[in-house]
């Protein structure tokens, strides 16, 4: 069996994972994932991790309608920000069919949509408020809690849409999970465990 987490921005997602895999003894792929995503795209792991994250800037979808309309202004195709992102996508792809595995943990990287319903997956979604997250991100990366639920919000909102877009699906939709956690009510630790029964069961 594997695990997938998918979480909202703030929602602790990596933190769950790594105790569920510490208490199970199984593998966590995390971080990880990004390295090698990288490493066969040619990238450094920031910018893989900003285009997960963040997903086109204002500057990325001008220039995609100016290549649109004037291929002419950009030197290679590869620049094209929206086939940029779909490079990076296929890539995943393969590094989550080659990491998934018997007795794993996978964070994010639309790995629940990538492998699908095996009968040998749980796919679990981390939640919780708004104003909860916003005092995690807040916290753990020292900023003003308006950045904060800024930053929640384009995440989210790139989440769902890479998920619309490459996937045909509503990331927000709790269809697509066996377990979908309030963590800001739950805590970690209870979260964490609920996932362990799931497994054990």
């Amino acid at each position: 069996m594997m695990i997938t987490v998918s979480r909202e921005f703030g929602a602790g997602g990596s933190l769950l994972a790594a105790r569920v895999a510490e208490t199970l003894g199984w593998k966590l792929v995390d971080n990880q994932l990004v390295d090698e995503v990288a490493r066969r795209a040619g990238l450094s792991a920031d910018v893989v991790k900003e285009r997960e994250e963040r997903g086109p800037t204002f500057v990325d979808r001008l220039a995609r309608a100016l290549a649109a309309g004037s291929p002419e202004l950009l030197g290679r195709a590869s620049e094209v920000p929206e086939l940029a992102e779909a490079r990076q996508r296929r890539i995943t792809e393969q590094v989550v069919a080659d990491l998934a595995s018997d007795h794993v943990v996978l964070v994010g990287r639309a790995a629940s949509a990538v492998i699908g319903r095996q009968q040998d997956a749980l796919h679990v979604k981390l939640v919780a408020a708004v104003e909860f997250r916003v005092q995690v991100v807040a916290d753990r990366f020292g900023i003003p809690p308006d950045e904060a639920r800024r930053q929640i919000r384009d995440v989210d909102a790139h989440r769902a849409r890479y998920h619309r877009q490459y996937y045909h699906r509503d990331w927000n939709d709790p269809c697509h999970y066996h377990l979908v956690l309030n963590v800001g009510w739950l805590g970690l630790d209870r979260a964490a465990q609920l996932v362990v029964d799931a497994v054990n069961r």
